[in-house]
């Protein structure tokens, strides 16, 4: 059973301004239900290609109806591990607190040349950490730090709900989804693979997690890109088990979206369509995504279809 999103047609709805701090690319929105809005939490880069989070709203999930004019979330100037900015925001609400996963991206102790326009290389490697903050209004937050501290992760998303009191995070260690446990925000332990790439064309060199899991009657719906051989970035579906999170129940076949349209082959990064976030309204699920590490776009697609395709995938397995 295979699905697809559809494109919102006005695409791309979020694009750079001529404010400085984000007039080069605006991308990789993490999304939720807020004052019963779509709020979305976007990546924002300027001239100096520091990475910062803007705020903007959208009343019904295409169009955006309010757009803040500065950052709400920028680098901490007291921690090594945000030197080069704050990247792809993922968000959670649990227990009433919105909790933020995103990327801490820095250089190693060892680089001591570059800036943040010096892009990731076997050269001049980035640090990348999975970090956490936490907030109630979006106007104010509260900064947790590092979350795992040993290895390069990124891609990390907080599952909506607790499991035996504590809190599960699927994070990427290239190739694989893993998850990490904690019984409270700031200290999580691994537990190994989840998903691993080479399940399919589109997604066999590298998977990482898309938007945090949704929750339905036959297990979490989890939206993860792949990359191919070509460095080609796809969006695909999984469903996982309801009760043991390291059991993958079913993956899509094909990509439920791909790069396509000239604004997501064609930018900062091209062939790219990356999603941070996703928020069910009025029955339809929308899909943000980063376009070509440039612009954002939305697709969309009944929710009650990707119930099925879950129904589905639980009983083929």
């Amino acid at each position: 059973m295979d699905i697809k999103l559809k494109r919102f047609r006005n695409n791309p709805i979020l694009m750079p301004t001529n404010h400085k701090w984000e007039n080069k690319a605006v991308f990789n929105c993490g999304a939720t239900i807020f004052d019963e809005r779509i709020l979305l939490l976007y990546r924002a880069q300027g001239d100096d290609m520091i990475s910062r989070f803007g705020l903007a709203f959208s009343d019904d999930g295409y169009h955006i109806a309010e757009r803040l004019p500065n950052p709400v979330f920028e680098p901490d100037p007291d921690t090594q591990y945000e030197d080069l900015g704050v990247e792809d925001p993922r968000i959670t609400k649990i227990d009433g607190t919105y909790y933020i996963v995103y990327t801490a991206a820095s250089f190693y102790p060892s680089i001591t040349e570059g800036g943040a326009e010096k892009r990731p290389s076997g050269e001049l490697p980035w640090r990348v950490r999975v970090s956490l903050a936490h907030t109630h209004d979006f106007k104010t937050f509260t900064k947790h730090g590092v979350i795992i501290s040993h290895i390069d992760s990124k891609d990390a998303v907080l599952f909506p709900k607790k499991f035996k009191n504590q809190l599960l995070l699927f994070h990427r260690v290239i190739p694989d989804i893993r998850l990490a446990v904690a019984t409270d925000a700031d200290h999580f332990l691994e537990r190994g693979p989840v998903l691993s790439p080479g399940h399919s064309d589109w997604d066999e060199m590298r998977v990482g997690t898309g938007a945090p899991p949704i929750e339905t009657p036959y297990g979490w719906i989890l939206i993860y890109h792949g990359v191919d051989t070509r460095e080609h970035y796809s969006l695909g579906l999984a469903l996982v088990d309801k009760q043991n999170p390291l059991r993958v129940l079913k993956r899509s076949r094909k990509p439920i979206l791909e790069p396509e349209k000239k604004y997501e082959k064609a930018g900062l990064v091209s062939n790219v369509v990356f999603s941070c976030g996703a928020a069910v309204k009025d029955g339809t699920l929308f899909v943000y995504y980063g376009a070509a590490d440039s612009t954002i776009g939305v697709a969309s697609i009944e929710f009650d279809r990707i119930v099925a395709w879950a129904r589905w995938a639980a009983k083929s397995g």
